[in-house]
């Protein structure tokens, strides 16, 4: 039967089923692509922590007199 507002045809449960064997998947990401990304995440981790150790020390430490 034919849907005639929306112009689709309804379904079974059967074929909603075998349409979902037929669903475009993503492709599984590469070694290469795994390696930049955990590459990225942990240089943004490290780029965080530095962050925070700068914001903790002073903003301009003690100058030790020569001598």
């Amino acid at each position: 039967m034919r849907d005639r507002v929306f112009g689709r045809q309804s379904s079974t449960a059967a074929a909603r089923e075998a349409n979902k064997m037929f669903r475009k998947v993503e492709a599984a990401p590469s070694e290469h692509a795994k390696a930049d990304k955990a590459f990225h995440a942990n240089r943004e981790r490290l780029k965080a922590e530095r962050l925070a150790r700068e914001s903790k020390r002073p903003a301009n430490p003690p100058i030790r007199p020569a001598g």
